[in-house]
């Protein structure tokens, strides 16, 4: 029976819990077993890998069922439907028991052999180490986006989101355990984590390209990421409004003072005089441009609108039509 969010705490901590979505990856898994078993023994604690299959349509649960029946330390968590990755990686930290708690993708772009040295980094008194990317095995037009959205994000958030780091990161459990005290519905999880606080540290390393399989973030993905990482991190564009009605009032001032002048000289503005311009053109215009001010500015409005409606209607997160190693997935909603 489908059940709603939970959280599993039954049975001894392992050292580290591994936190991995899945969407479509059947190509990419073997490839992540293999780096997994060959990374994460040498961490010298021990460990879990939860895997949360993002309502794959491939045959990505059976693997991910089969490497679970193979080895008990990989742990499955599988949606009704396909509820986004950012959602993936908030249920998997909602069943993280470990005493540090990772999150990576499954596409191998964030290298597992990286944990080690963010582990050594906590162990210097960090509560969070994130992974900032030196460089990325992306087109120009990709690298160029993500350059600005991260810039932006940080010129106009109210918490210091850092530039150019990702989901992928190691955490000790007093951290995960306040963000799973977050409501939200549109999660971000680099802005909740950002927001928490503690003690954080970023280390540079350099992003590979995918391993195997096709991206699961294609552009439309990503412009509703950087949507939720602004609207729920931002009040800027709302002031945005106010911003644009000042400026405008300033301009239409302006010009209405050159108008009166204009006539009152009888002088050649651009050519003409004040007899030569009857002004409908410019009425119109005037028109049209307030008219798509305000069209711009409901749109805004309309977005957090929007994102309070979600919240209002207090929907479970997500919905789990499996699971292969986790307790507890019959808990209440989240």
């Amino acid at each position: 029976m489908p059940t709603s969010s939970g959280t599993n705490r039954s049975g001894p901590n392992p050292g580290l819990s591994l936190v991995i979505p899945c969407f479509n990856e059947g190509a990419m898994l073997p490839f992540l077993k293999e780096r997994l078993l060959q990374s994460l023994p040498a961490l010298k604690m021990s460990w879990e890998v939860i895997l949360v299959d993002d309502g794959s349509r491939d045959d990505t649960f059976a693997q991910l069922a089969a490497l679970h029946a193979a080895d008990p330390r990989f742990k499955v968590l599988s949606f009704s439907r396909n509820f986004g990755h950012q959602t993936a990686v908030f249920a998997g930290l909602s069943f993280a028991t470990g005493d540090f708690v990772a999150v990576m993708d499954a596409d191998l772009q964030d290298p597992p052999e990286f944990l080690g040295t963010c582990i050594a980094k906590l162990n210097e008194g960090f509560d969070v180490v994130y992974a900032v990317r030196r460089q990325r095995k992306e087109s120009f037009f990709k690298r160029v986006c993500y350059a600005t959205f991260y810039r932006l994000l940080r010129a106009i958030a109210e918490v210091e989101i850092p530039l150019d780091s990702g989901d992928f990161c190691v955490m000790r459990q007093q951290v995960v355990a306040v963000m799973r005290q977050m409501p939200e519905r549109d999660v971000f999880v680099r802005g909740l984590r950002a927001w928490s606080g503690f003690r954080q540290t970023g280390i540079e390393y350099n992003r590979a390209a995918r391993a195997a399989g096709e991206t699961k973030y294609p552009f439309r993905k990503l412009v509703r990421l950087a949507m939720d990482g602004v609207f729920a991190f931002s009040p800027f564009p709302l002031r945005l409004a106010a911003y644009i009605g000042l400026g405008i009032v300033a301009l239409s001032v302006l010009a209405a003072l050159t108008v009166l002048v204009w006539k009152i000289f009888n002088f050649q503005l651009f050519g003409h005089y004040p007899a030569e311009v009857p002004g409908w053109s410019s009425v119109v215009c005037l028109i049209l441009f307030m008219g798509g001010i305000q069209l711009l500015m409901l749109g805004v409005m309309g977005e957090f609108i929007g994102r309070i409606y979600n919240e209002v209607k207090q929907r479970p997160r997500w919905i789990i039509r499996e699971t292969c190693g986790l307790n507890g997935a019959d808990s209440k909603s989240s």
